[in-house]
């Protein structure tokens, strides 16, 4: 990209519209340096506070499999770019897939005229925004290569109708077998007018199978996913064929199992995916986001304990391979790794940009977004529960009669933590034992009891790929925690 751009003069606002580049196809890079930085310029000489350019390429596709064919190959290609403006504690966030001078510096226009500022009259003196030096991530590690080292088109296929016939020979009552892969490769690029000039390249992957068993009035499902940020050939390194092996025994097991009773019971709860109620019904409230709404329980409570004190969680983007991993936010802020709570007492929240200015909670590296059309808001990454001190069997031998809930499923969460979650995979525990399958259990409770009741974790923490939906789209997350044990829920059934 070649900007007609002096370096190292004043502008005046009347040569604004003479000034022109050419955008490169292939990648973000330092000739966007000039461009960014005389927009944001404009911005701030037009009153904003502090400026934002996102600019993003995505190339996606997916795959599915159905029993013995492939039904669906989705592909899409998208390119865009989003400003947001601050003025004292409001904002405005306008998006456009225009990727020229004129196309951004219109959206940029856009978001001023709705906080009622203007640009600055002919003949004012424009000075450029000093961005630092291109933290340029993706370069730094090698990302650029990724794309083309993915598997391609004929891979997915084959590897996905292989895995749905290791199903074939595993499982037994079979209904239908879907197996789907997607890869969602997204470079981007975060100017700010506070200084900030960054790059990276982010590569999601992910595959799930799932099983639908039949006999009479017996019925079960079983679904397992698995998810990747760094490896390109993630999808051919997959052992589909343990994939296939533990969700036919699951499926096997849970399709006569008998349907639970209705109560109040201990519970044991697995650890990978048992993470999910955490994020969901206690995570969430822990973003600046809640508390701008007033919606979190928790909001004027740091410092106090709001859990059990055998209770520790942890949000970051640091872990090698999560689904919630990333370099940067989409806001150019480094990750981290943020204490939430420590020993039941609550230590932080999660905070972007806005949440920073609205609430003083500094920010976390938490900004994040689906896509350019939607703004950054203060959003979980890997998001866990810490592993404790006991053993799985100490969870277990402390229970009379309880359920043991292995595979979660899915749920609902209201707006204050109450929640409901299904168990696709649960078992009666009697003295410390486990002793038959049940299936038609559903978790219900809310957050800021549930949270005093977790007694024990155990020392296995395991962490699982998830998607997020909020404010600013559907993100890649991850959930975890070790086993652990909550005292008393309430378990629905028949």
């Amino acid at each position: 990209m070649t900007a007609v751009i002096t370096p190292g003069r004043f502008l005046q606002t009347q040569e604004i519209p003479q000034l022109t580049y050419a955008a490169t196809r292939d990648r973000f890079d330092e000739a966007w340096r000039e461009p960014l930085s005389v927009l944001l310029g404009l911005g701030r000489a037009a009153g904003a506070d502090l400026v934002e350019f996102f600019l993003e390429r995505k190339q996606y596709i997916s795959c599915l499999a159905e029993d013995d064919a492939i039904t669906s190959i989705s592909p899409s290609i998208v390119a865009g770019a989003g400003v947001r403006v601050f003025k004292g504690k409001g904002d405005c966030y306008v998006s456009t897939n225009n990727l020229t001078f004129t196309g951004l510096k219109a959206a940029m226009e856009k978001g001023l005229a709705i906080l009622g500022l203007t640009l600055p009259g002919p003949a004012s003196h424009l000075a450029e925004i000093n961005l630092e030096l291109l933290r340029d991530y993706a370069a730094a590690k090698g990302k650029d290569a990724w794309l083309g080292q993915c598997s391609s088109m004929q891979d997915m296929g084959d590897v996905l109708l292989a895995a749905n016939g290791a199903i074939a020979q595993k499982g037994s009552h079979i209904q239908a077998r879907r197996t789907a892969y997607f890869r969602d490769w997204q470079e981007v690029l975060v100017a700010a007018s506070d200084g900030t000039f960054a790059r990276d390249i982010r590569l999601t992957q992910s595959v799930g199978c799932n099983l639908l068993c039949a006999d009479g009035d017996h019925r079960s499902s079983i679904g397992q996913r698995l998810g990747d940020t760094s490896d390109p050939q993630f999808l051919t390194h997959w052992d589909y064929g343990q994939t296939a092996e533990e969700v036919a025994a699951s499926a096997g097991k849970m399709l006569y199992a008998d349907y639970v009773e209705s109560g109040t019971y201990p519970i044991i709860m697995a650890n990978h995916f048992g993470g999910v109620i955490f994020h969901e019904a206690c995570g969430h409230l822990l973003e600046t986001t809640q508390i701008e709404r007033g919606t979190t329980p928790f909001m004027d409570k740091k410092g106090e304990k709001i859990a059990h004190e055998s209770l520790t969680a942890w949000d970051e983007g640091l872990s090698t391979d999560a689904f919630g991993t990333l370099d940067m936010d989409d806001e150019g802020m480094p990750t981290q790794r943020t204490l939430l709570i420590e020993n039941g007492v609550l230590k932080n929240f999660l905070s972007d940009r806005a949440g920073a200015m609205r609430t003083g909670h500094p920010r976390t590296g938490s900004g994040r977004r689906q896509s350019y059309t939607y703004a950054a808001a203060s959003r979980m990454r890997n998001t866990y529960i810490a592993s404790g001190d006991a053993s799985i069997e100490d969870l277990f031998a402390s229970v009379d009669k309880g359920i043991y809930c292995k595979k979660m499923g899915g749920g609902s969460v209201g707006a204050t933590g109450q929640f409901n979650f299904g168990v696709d995979e649960a078992y009666l525990i009697e003295n410390g034992q486990i002793t038959k399958p049940l299936k038609g259990a559903t978790l219900i409770g809310e957050a800021k009891e549930i949270m005093q009741r977790i007694s024990m974790c155990s020392n296995d923490l395991s962490l699982a790929p998830g998607f997020c939906g909020s404010v600013s789209g559907s993100i890649y997350v991850t959930v975890g925690q070790p086993h652990l044990k909550v005292d008393a829920i309430t378990v629905g059934g028949r």
